[in-house]
């Protein structure tokens, strides 16, 4: 029954990778500011990270967090927080080129990614909804693994348009003050993407 359902997960799948959000955002910046190749670590962090929320939401997680609201609060007040770090992070990348700043001379890596995922709150939603809408409860675990599979080969290439859309956008925008603009415009969008999840009550 669950390989009837193949076509439908990916058509899922390269629909929640490709649209807009708070990773897709990070590798259009990343992508703008240190080009595609550069990129990789970012964009292969967003990938395992999310796979391994995935993983553990099938396993679990999102019950455990449902019933624990401490637990869902300080989940939130780390997202908050790391996400202003990362905006934070992204407007300055701009500036780097020309302030010379060694700290934001190189773009978010692999493990920074990664972690985004645990408070991305996109990710974290489609996690809910493709464990239960696409697993097989007669072979549950075999049906996870397929659907983490699907995902992976769906994912990577969906979501790496959007480094490369920033490559490109780097040989229209030029260098300079429009750079810093533009990083100041995609931190601007990556907190505001996160605030109706971090203002719900």
């Amino acid at each position: 029954m669950f390989s009837g359902n193949l076509f439908a997960l990916a058509g899922f799948a390269l629909v929640m990778s490709i649209s807009p959000g708070p990773s897709n955002v990070m590798l259009l910046a990343s992508g703008m500011n240190f080009g595609f190749v550069r990129s990789l670590p970012l964009l292969f962090g967003v990938t395992c990270g999310f796979l391994s929320m995935v993983l553990l939401v099938g396993l679990g997680l999102g019950e455990v967090l449902a019933m624990s609201p401490a637990v869902y609060l300080a989940l939130k007040i780390l997202c908050a927080v790391y996400v202003l770090w990362l905006a934070v992070k992204i407007a300055r990348s701009g500036a780097a080129g020309t302030a010379g700043d060694p700290s934001m001379a190189r773009p978010i890596g692999f493990i920074e990614a990664a972690l985004f995922q645990l408070v991305n709150p996109k990710a974290w939603a489609v996690a809910l909804i493709v464990t239960a809408s696409y697993t097989d409860p007669s072979r549950y675990l075999a049906s996870l693994m397929l659907l983490i599979l699907v995902f992976a080969v769906v994912n990577v290439p969906s979501i790496g348009v959007w480094s490369l859309f920033g490559q490109a956008l780097r040989r229209a925008i030029g260098e300079g003050r429009r750079i810093v603009w533009f990083n100041g415009a995609m931190a601007v969008l990556l907190v505001a993407s996160m605030l109706p999840v971090l203002l719900r009550a």
